[in-house]
């Protein structure tokens, strides 16, 4: 990853509405407030109801703008395959990509109008740009209890990137998700730590 500093650390996060990408954020962003880091966001939520695209920066230890400009992304975290190929402009050249592989589909794909590439194709293109980090989150969170913590589990896999102690993230995870499921949560979170730890 680039040169910065340990606290000056931009993360993009995608998905598609109703993926929870702006509860991944919040916990992210609760995580740097809590250790004194200063942070600026901006989210994009576009058609998001609709299954449209989710944007969200995050500028942890930044001064500037909330916006990271094109090729400043230390991580794109994807939460949608082809969410990944629309963003990845804005990734550095030394960045990471780390991608869940489950895709959604959007109702001009299932109503037929149009067709959605094929995953093995898209990874394989990210791949050839930049350090790849795919699996399957869906699967994973089905495995820890609810198919709804893959945002949790993908804010898991980033804790291994992040100037922030995974013991904190957990804590705003604890506090951020519904009471009834703090456990699901938290064992999505430990799985998704394990998934590529650095």
């Amino acid at each position: 990853m680039s040169a910065k500093g340990i606290s000056d650390f931009d993360l993009v996060i995608a998905g598609v509405g109703g993926q929870g990408t702006i509860l991944a954020s919040d916990i992210i962003g609760r995580a740097a407030v809590r250790e004194g880091f200063s942070i600026r966001a901006a989210e994009t939520h576009g058609m998001a109801q609709r299954g449209g695209s989710v944007v969200n920066h995050i500028r942890i230890g930044c001064t500037l703008g909330s916006m990271i400009p094109l090729g400043g992304a230390d991580v794109l975290l994807a939460l949608e395959p082809s969410e990944a190929l629309r963003y990845l402009d804005y990734l550095a050249e030394d960045g990471v990509v780390i991608v869940n592989t489950e895709p959604i589909l959007p109702v001009t794909v299932t109503s037929g109008l149009c067709s959605y590439p094929d995953v093995g194709e898209i990874m394989a293109s990210l791949q050839g740009k930049r350090k790849v980090v795919g699996f399957n989150a869906t699967q994973l969170a089905i495995e820890a209890g609810n198919a709804q913590a893959m945002n949790v589990l993908m804010v898991g896999a980033i804790s291994n990137y992040l100037p922030l102690s995974p013991d904190i993230m957990l804590d705003c995870v604890r506090e951020l998700v519904p009471p009834k499921t703090v456990d699901v949560n938290v064992r999505a979170f430990e799985l998704g730590r394990a998934q590529n730890q650095v």
